[in-house]
């Protein structure tokens, strides 16, 4: 099942796809809400899920799915070339994370790997996970790395929805990482969570 919202990629996709003899496409989704629906209604066994899609949060989709049909394998395509992304994503339960650039036979691959039980993940993307450094000491370290990402944004002004925006969560979900972090720092007010970023480098004076 292909979930993208420009039905020219769609489109492109199906054709990819459709030309493997063990593939075939069941079904197509536009949005977050039709990906949910659609995996209830076709138990796809492979679900190809772009990042960055309206009607919600892509990542934040990948249990549901995962939940309304267990067996099938989410697929990651996206144009975020993030490591936080593509760990977050395989975190939530994803089976593979394809870049767009690099779709092609990376896709097949990733598709074929996610049916059988396996995993995909960007061969460059995945050395540059392995390279990331340990987490932060301290009470910096007992901040997520999504929550890191919702404090950075936060300390250079950004409010709740354009940071939802950036970080592909629904806007409750980004008021919730704030709550948990001002929890585990300590603090109350924005001021304090800029002084804290500041403090930590995680923004520049």
């Amino acid at each position: 099942m292909l979930a993208d919202d420009h039905a020219v990629v769609r489109s492109g996709l199906r054709m990819l796809l459709e030309a493997e003899a063990d593939i075939e496409v069941v079904a197509e989704a536009g949005d977050v809400e039709e990906a949910k629906r659609y995996a209830l209604g076709h138990k796809p066994t492979v679900l190809v899920l772009d990042l960055n899609m309206p009607g919600g949060s892509s990542l934040e989709a990948i249990p549901n799915v995962l939940e309304v049909s267990p067996g099938t394998a989410v697929v990651v395509l996206t144009m975020q070339e993030d490591p936080a992304f593509a760990r977050e994503a395989l975190q939530a339960g994803a089976r593979g994370y394809v870049l767009k650039h690099a779709a092609g036979t990376e896709l097949v691959q990733a598709i074929r790997a996610a049916a059988g039980g396996g995993t995909w993940l960007n061969p460059d993307l995945g050395a540059r996970m392995a390279a990331t450094p340990d987490g932060p000491s301290g009470a910096l370290a007992e901040l997520s790395d999504r929550e890191i990402d919702v404090l950075r944004l936060i300390a250079l002004g950004h409010t709740n929805s354009e940071i939802a925006d950036q970080l592909y969560l629904s806007v409750r979900t980004v008021e919730t990482h704030r709550a948990r972090i001002q929890q585990k720092l300590g603090v109350s007010t924005r001021a304090e969570l800029v002084r804290y970023a500041l403090d930590n480098d995680l923004i520049d004076r």
